[in-house]
């Protein structure tokens, strides 16, 4: 067993009832599924200028992490809570909303850009590096860059929800991989899919 695995998970939207079923939110639906499945519920903590919530998965505390500031400063409530307990970058998953992908396919990496997504862009600068984790989770590209902004914050289908939210239940099984630092094999299972 790795001493490497994940001890923090980030879910990347933005706040308020008017974004919660929005494409942009799609990491919210993953920790807040997470936090549920666990029995646990998600607490405001303003120090953290967000909610967290504290799971155990595979034996070992996970802290769950719902930025509570709008999406481009995602970073200051994610440093807030990796300096508060003591955790690098390398132990850090962040779930966000990825272009690039189709709906219903999510992939696992270290390290990269921030390909313009803005909670990205500031939870890099904040952390001062990129070596952290994300959960891509594909909701598909509208086709145009003019139609970005309002395809992210829009619904989607009813269809493609359902679709997004199985990829989130399959990336959910791979929790435990990815606590004892198991990466390669939780790649490999969740990258089968889809």
């Amino acid at each position: 067993m790795s001493d490497a695995g994940i001890q923090l998970i980030v879910g990347l939207g933005n706040p308020g009832t008017q974004y919660e079923a929005t494409r942009h939110n799609v990491g919210f639906w993953w920790v807040e599924a997470i936090a549920l499945a666990q029995g646990e519920s998600f607490r405001a903590e303003p120090r953290f200028l967000g909610e967290l919530a504290r799971v155990c998965v595979a034996g070992r505390d996970v802290r769950l992490l719902k930025p509570s500031t709008y999406m481009n400063r995602s970073g200051q409530s994610v440093v807030a809570v990796a300096h508060y307990f003591d955790i690098p970058p390398e132990r850090i998953l962040i779930a966000h909303d990825e272009l690039d992908l189709p709906v219903g396919v999510t992939r696992l990496k270290q390290g990269g850009g921030h390909a313009g997504h803005n909670g990205l862009r500031d939870s890099i600068s904040a952390l001062g590096s990129r070596e952290f984790w994300r959960l891509r989770i594909g909701i598909a590209h509208p086709g145009d860059r003019s139609l970005v902004t309002g395809y992210v914050l829009g619904c989607p289908s009813r269809d493609d929800e359902q679709r997004i939210r199985q990829s989130l239940e399959e990336a959910e099984h791979r929790l435990p991989e990815l606590i004892e630092g198991q990466f390669q094999q939780a790649m490999n299972r969740l990258h089968r899919q889809g």
